[in-house]
């Protein structure tokens, strides 16, 4: 497999992370059948979610068997509100497909908001940027390099 956008955001940056691979057998809970592919807890994998925050996309990331507290959200995007953004848009801010999107590499930097307990691990899962490509990382990595907050957007 060539390497990602995002896996290249990584090595510039001096960052380490372990590329993991894996098949899914359909749609139906992405996050947690890469869980369960890798053999790792569902908690540790993280989910990109891209939100509208007063309109302006952010991402926000959460366990994978969780679902993000919108309110929550907005309050450490410091919005009035957050939305779930269309899936129509996804591609279309991000570059990415469903089920790849990461916040490394995006077309464009979107403040992220990461859900408080990825510190709680010493290393979490989030999206290679490619389908069947799974990037683990020390989540201190991750925010220091994304300037990501953290804050408790995950029910």
């Amino acid at each position: 497999m060539m390497k990602t956008n995002a896996m290249r955001t990584l090595e510039r940056a001096g960052i380490s992370y372990e590329l993991r691979r894996y098949r899914l057998d359909d749609d139906a809970d992405l996050a947690g059948q890469v869980a369960q592919a890798l053999g790792v807890a569902p908690e540790m994998i993280f989910k990109t979610l891209l939100v509208l925050a007063d309109d302006a996309p952010a991402f926000a990331l959460i366990p994978a068997p969780t679902v993000l507290d919108l309110r929550q959200c907005a309050a450490a995007l410091r919005a009035r509100r957050a939305e779930l953004a269309p899936l129509r848009r996804v591609y279309e801010l991000t570059g990415y497909e469903r089920g790849s999107v990461t916040p490394l590499a995006a077309r464009k930097p979107f403040p992220v908001v990461i859900d408080e307990t990825a510190t709680l691990w010493p290393v979490i899962g989030i999206s290679g940027g490619a389908p069947g490509c799974e990037v683990l990382l020390a989540p201190d990595d991750l925010i220091r390099l994304l300037v990501a907050r953290t804050a408790d957007i995950a029910r």
